[in-house]
């Protein structure tokens, strides 16, 4: 384990530079540090999540996601290191298989809406896309494992999943799109 954090204000990165685990420095606003910001965002705003009603077990993986994230923040901050590995994304298709057996099946689309922790799932969705975008962006400009991307492409996967989940156990369902709905 790397050293901890006792002084938060170092001002090292007021020149607009910011530090990576292996000790070189990037610029703020560098692919790298981009992707490890859209991860941070997307567990921060799963700590959100977490703090609406759901079933306990389903609070117990999402504490396990938001620790594999941390870990992919790990990774991205450290080039050419890996954490995330095919069994964080195998453990992702097995949650995924398992909440997706009891929902019905999609004949429309839905809107990200319904109870407030599905809106909040949907959000989740919508930033682990963009850390996706972000992870793909950062693959092209420099070698990184593979394993990150798949596993916030599968994660973004799940969360819609688990949005359908969480209106259903709040005595809701889905939130339908209406094709045929007046507008303008």
């Amino acid at each position: 384990m790397g050293n901890r954090l006792s002084k938060i204000a170092t001002r090292t990165g007021d020149n607009g530079t910011t530090g990576l685990g292996d000790g070189s420095r990037t610029d703020k606003d560098s692919v790298r540090v981009h992707a490890m910001g859209d991860v941070d965002e997307l567990n921060s705003n799963l700590g959100l999540l977490l703090c609406e009603a759901m079933p306990d077990a389903l609070r117990e993986e999402l504490i396990t996601i938001q620790h594999d994230l941390f870990d992919l923040g790990g990774e991205l901050c450290i080039p050419g290191y890996q954490m995330i590995t095919e069994t964080h994304v195998a453990r992702l298709d097995d949650l995924l298989a398992r909440y997706n057996a009891d929902l019905p099946a999609l004949t429309e689309f839905i809107l990200p809406a319904g109870s407030r922790a599905a809106a909040l799932a949907h959000i989740c969705r919508t930033v682990c896309r963009r850390a996706e975008r972000s992870i793909v962006t950062l693959g092209k400009a420099e070698t990184i494992n593979d394993m990150p991307r798949q596993y916030v492409n599968r994660l973004s996967d799940l969360m819609f999943v688990l949005s359908r989940v969480l209106n259903r156990f709040a005595g809701g369902s889905d939130v339908l799109w209406q094709h045929e709905r007046k507008r303008g």
